[in-house]
């Protein structure tokens, strides 16, 4: 599938691409999405006051999403697979900033030191690495810096659904706010609308000490995907 093809296909889309030119193309693979519904209250003190949350029939939702990066690269250079394919967890709630919907990382981490270490050079996202080991049906992880761990052994389901309202919520996203010291980047991207499968969860240890109000063992929706291919932008500054 042609990045031009990626790029032409935008129905899906609440808004238009952005008319300069794309900095970076990645995919996120075998992506394991898990969504609880939360207390506004007890979200609001992890985001910037400059960053509205988004709300679907009242509510606020947090998600983790584990999932296989691969063949990133900037726009001009080939994917040099050591560093541009590792494992990825981020732990995001979903947003709203300078008229556009989209979401805001809580955690981010990285199965590769150094792809961690250069991502966060570049992009200037939170990256950290954790130990990461996945396999068809399972998906492990260990952060000693926090004591975060998880551990998710599953079955995907055979079937693509039918994608309800809540459903393309969570997944169709196409902006990322995050803050710095001084800025709120925002970061635009742009890809196919997501297919989702069913998941079943056979077990799920999951803790995140700073999130235990937010996370917990039982989501309130769990979804699978095969994975997208991702056009992105650089990030835009904007002052807080």
């Amino acid at each position: 599938m042609s990045i031009t093809t990626i790029l032409k296909d935008t129905n899906h889309r609440p808004w238009k691409i952005p008319s300069h030119r794309w900095n970076y193309y990645q995919e996120w693979n075998r992506a394991i999405f898990l969504h609880w519904k939360v207390d506004l209250e007890l979200l609001k003190p992890f985001i910037p006051n400059e960053i509205e949350i988004d709300l679907f029939n009242g509510k606020p939702w947090v998600s983790l999403v584990a999932f296989t990066m691969e063949k990133i690269r900037p726009r001009l250079l080939p994917p040099f697979s050591p560093i541009s394919n590792f494992d990825e967890i981020n732990i995001r709630t979903y947003v709203k900033s300078n008229n556009k919907t989209g979401v805001y990382f809580l955690s981010i981490e990285g199965g590769k030191r150094f792809s961690c270490q250069l991502a966060k050079t570049l992009s200037r996202l939170p990256y950290r690495y954790s130990k990461i080991k996945r396999s068809p049906n399972s998906y492990q992880s260990y952060n000693s810096q926090y004591n975060d761990r998880l551990n998710i052994q599953f079955n995907i389901g055979d079937n693509i659904i039918h994608k309800t309202e809540i459903d393309c919520w969570l997944t169709e996203r196409y902006a990322l706010f995050q803050d710095s010291k001084k800025h709120i980047n925002e970061y635009e991207i742009h890809h196919h609308e997501w297919p989702i499968n069913t998941i079943d969860l056979i077990s799920l240890d999951i803790k995140y000490s700073r999130f235990e109000n937010l996370i917990g063992d039982k989501p309130t929706i769990s979804q699978y995907s095969d994975g997208v291919k991702v056009i992105a932008w650089d990030r835009v500054k904007s002052s807080k």
